[in-house]
């Protein structure tokens, strides 16, 4: 009974998975470094798997206190410029490919999902953080437009001496590059004291060949890279984390701003963004709350607040646990089976949701038939290379071109359908 309360009154932060294919099975996936900040302030992470149909499904989440949107693929190119107008050529589009392999690949799925949820929490008020492709997905859902490539597009503006790198395959997650930060912004308040004097500048790390190109009307810059890119942005009409309020998107990703082979930050500041985006998701929960009438649900008196710093410290004890390796010491058992209890007892879908998303492939456990459609599709794709390899460049133009409308002709139909359903 406790167990089911505790469900209902912690803050839920939803973040969309990444998918990628491993052992011929899909996987998804979400960093755990996201996980444990969010856990550690005091909120509960609901995974949304990104699997097909489930934007159509985001009702069954609620309800809804937070979103953290964090990495992933390139986002449609279709959703943020004008038609099919690009200021890169064909070739410049291929050799981009080859470069970002592992990012442009196109998720439409996942955009519709995660745009779904931004603009969700802009009607609504939702507190919303946006890492590296969160960040881009906010500015595109507030009519802002993203470089589809900014060693292309960038470089060609700025001086040489300017010039960023903001994506180093050979040094993944140990390169860093400076940025500049906007005074009297957040992200000036959490970094105030790494701040040299007389210099607003902080090293931060950088996964990135996309950025903000036209930021949105409604945002503020909070920092900017050497070569102009703007690295941060909030919006101040809706950044007060005590009542809940919180807009914000960051290119970087703080949370894995680390020292090397160490779990310390690079800057004390570094998990603000999270700290503050969990103050305000616990400040919306409680002003929802409080707008609806609660007589007769469940309150957090002081037992329900002991109960959550039980759960709170049983997922940090399970953490330690499985970073450290060692055994279970017979008296943290308790501890732990508080955790476990909770887990078991926050259910998000209903069975006949469950039931509905199974039958729309949402798992691939034992499933034959995904791989058997993985095969096919490697044979189709073996066969597409070699005919496109064949075609000028002005036929792979008008093919581009055809499949992008087909693409968009097949989503809205599908939609409808999913909606008759």
């Amino acid at each position: 009974m406790v167990s089911s309360q505790l469900s209902q009154i912690l803050p839920r932060v939803l973040i969309v998975s990444r998918r990628t294919v491993r052992k011929n099975k899909f996987v998804d996936f979400v960093g755990e470094y996201h996980l444990d900040l969010i856990v550690g302030y005091g909120a509960v992470p609901v995974i949304v798997p990104r699997v097909s149909g489930v934007h159509m499904l985001l009702d069954s989440f609620e309800p809804i206190h937070g979103v953290l949107l964090c990495e992933g693929e390139d986002i449609d190119p279709s959703l943020y410029e004008a038609g099919d107008i690009s200021s890169l050529s064909p070739e410049e589009v291929e050799e981009v490919r080859r470069l970002h392999v592992s990012d442009t690949a196109i998720d439409r799925e996942k955009d519709s999902i995660e745009l779904r949820l931004a603009k969700f929490c802009l009607e609504r008020n939702i507190p919303y953080l946006g890492i590296c492709r969160g960040s881009q997905v906010l500015n595109v859902a507030c009519g802002g437009t993203l470089y589809r490539d900014i060693g292309k597009e960038l470089a060609r503006k700025c001086k040489p001496e300017d010039a960023t790198v903001h994506m180093d395959y050979d040094n993944y997650d140990g390169h860093r590059h400076s940025v500049r930060v906007v005074e009297d912004t957040p992200l000036h308040s959490w970094f105030r004291e790494s701040l040299e004097q007389g210099r607003m500048e902080i090293e931060v790390n950088s996964y990135h060949h996309q950025g903000v190109k036209m930021l949105a009307e409604r945002f503020v810059p909070m920092a900017f890279a050497p070569d102009g890119l703007i690295e941060g942005f909030f919006d101040p009409d809706a950044y007060n984390p005590e009542e809940g309020k919180f807009i914000m998107g960051l290119q970087f990703h703080p949370e894995r701003m680390r020292r090397p082979g160490s779990e310390e930050f690079d800057y004390p500041g570094c998990p603000a963004a999270y700290q503050e985006f969990v103050k305000a998701v616990i400040a919306y929960q409680k002003k929802v709350n409080s707008s609806m009438n609660l007589k007769d649900g469940p309150k957090l008196d002081e037992v329900m607040e002991k109960k959550r710093k039980i759960i709170i410290r049983s997922f940090s004890l399970a953490k330690h646990m499985y970073i450290s390796g060692h055994d279970m010491p017979p008296s943290k058992e308790q501890d732990l089976k508080a955790g476990a209890e909770f887990l078991e007892s926050n259910t998000v879908l209903s069975l006949q949701q469950e039931k509905r998303l199974k039958q729309m492939g949402a798992t691939v456990r034992n499933a034959s038939a995904y791989l058997e459609r993985l095969k096919m599709n490697e044979r189709r794709e073996m066969a597409a290379r070699s005919v496109m390899g064949k075609m000028s460049i002005e036929q792979l133009s008008e093919l581009l071109s055809f499949y992008h409308t087909i693409g968009q002709i097949c989503s809205e139909v599908l939609e409808k359908k999913l909606m008759a359903g």
